[in-house]
């Protein structure tokens, strides 16, 4: 014991029923509280952050999107002796003539039917609701229903008078939409021309182990989810092209529009899609044109089954598929996160998650009870349940 300090005697325990307090050391309760602050602020930074360049992390993930779906036709052009800089622009020239071309064919009849269509939509709930309490003997009030769903005329018409003055009128008058348009492009053509340096700058700050899974991934999300995303926007086109011709020979009013609308629920939208894009033209000639309407169904169907058996089995042949199940899932989530395009994104990062863990994930075979589902009359009882038939 060091000379001079007194010896230190051992605390005794408490008597029973005394509390017993503890003394903290303030130093340390100073230096606790000031790392919860400074933990707690850092923490409100981030999210501040996070949230002023949210909306451009969101355009950086639809360009790097875009990038992928564009790496298909440029794979084809180096392939073939171009470099991967004069592929990107002739990929992306093409793209805007073929864009250009269309506005200009369609544009104006897609803007002018889009707006009448929706200034259309309280009437044709009117019509649709009057013909069911005709067909089937209901009492439904169209008005309250109208109402409920916001098909009012002064709701509907703000949104047509958004839609009268086309995109590039939209656009135009706000200056965000533009900086976003810029920033949208400029990164996609950046991605899809500078990839594999964009890769090599990410992965040369990871260790050799782990470089090469980074390039699997990243190859696997390219290959698999651009080829994914390249052949539902074929499949779209195809759909939207026979049901636009189809609708436009049978007289449907807003042909262009709603042929649209059911190519990309078809593709986007799975098991439900196919269904609710041929059900909201069927409801526009339902009232007025019941043989229309069954025409419509008729073709819908036939179609369906040559895209299934002829178009699908060609256009997707190299690239993969997504179970239904996770792509409506990741529909749902979509929409939560990122609004109404989100349901269009959604399934193409499902697709690079799901092409990711088919290359890491290890797969068991399946026991004889899961290898094919059992015949009813194969199915055995458990030893305790009463037989078929039995009373009491």
């Amino acid at each position: 014991m060091p000379d001079g300090e007194p010896p230190k005697t051992p605390r005794s325990p408490a008597p029973s029923g005394q509390v017993q307090l503890i003394a903290f050391e303030r130093r340390a309760l100073r230096r606790a509280v000031v790392m919860v602050l400074l933990m707690v602020t850092l923490w409100m930074t981030a999210l501040w952050v996070f949230q002023a360049i949210g909306r451009f992390l969101f355009l950086l993930l639809l360009s790097w999107l875009f990038a992928m779906a564009m790496e298909p036709a440029i794979a084809w052009w180096v392939k073939r002796g171009m470099r991967r800089g004069p592929a990107t622009a002739v990929v992306s020239v093409t793209l805007l003539i073929v864009t250009v071309v269309l506005g200009a064919l369609f544009g104006n009849v897609f803007f002018t039917q889009a707006t009448q269509l929706v200034q259309a939509l309280p009437d044709v709930v009117v019509q649709v609701i009057s013909w069911a309490n005709r067909t089937f003997s209901l009492k439904l009030d169209a008005t309250s229903i109208a109402t409920s769903l916001k098909l009012t005329p002064s709701q509907v018409g703000s949104i047509a008078s958004n839609l009268a003055g086309g995109v590039f009128g939209l656009v135009s008058s706000l200056l965000g939409a533009l900086f976003d348009t810029f920033t949208f492009v400029v990164f996609a053509l950046y991605l899809a021309a500078d990839g594999p340096a964009v890769r090599r700058a990410i992965g040369s700050r990871m260790s050799p182990s782990r470089q090469e899974i980074f390039v699997t991934v990243w190859d696997i999300a390219v290959a698999k989810t651009g080829g994914y995303v390249v052949s539902k926007i074929e499949l779209a086109a195809l759909s939207s092209l026979f049901h636009g011709v189809f609708f436009y020979l049978v007289g449907v009013p807003y042909w262009l529009p709603l042929a649209l609308l059911v190519g990309l629920l078809a593709q986007f939208i799975p098991l439900l899609g196919t269904y609710l894009g041929v059900l909201v033209p069927i409801l526009f000639v339902l009232a007025t044109a019941p043989l229309t309407a069954l025409w419509i169904l008729l073709f819908a169907t036939v179609y369906q089954q040559i895209e299934t058996y002829v178009f699908t089995p060609r256009i997707s042949k190299r690239t993969m598929d997504v179970n239904s199940g996770i792509a409506l899932a990741s529909i749902f989530l979509g929409v939560a996160i990122w609004g109404a395009i989100g349901a269009l994104i959604g399934i193409p990062i499902a697709a690079a998650a799901v092409a990711v863990l088919d290359t890491y994930g290890h797969r068991h075979e399946l026991v004889p009870a899961l290898a094919m589902d059992p015949k009813p009359e194969e199915i055995v009882p458990p030893p305790d349940a009463d037989p078929p038939g039995a009373d009491g």
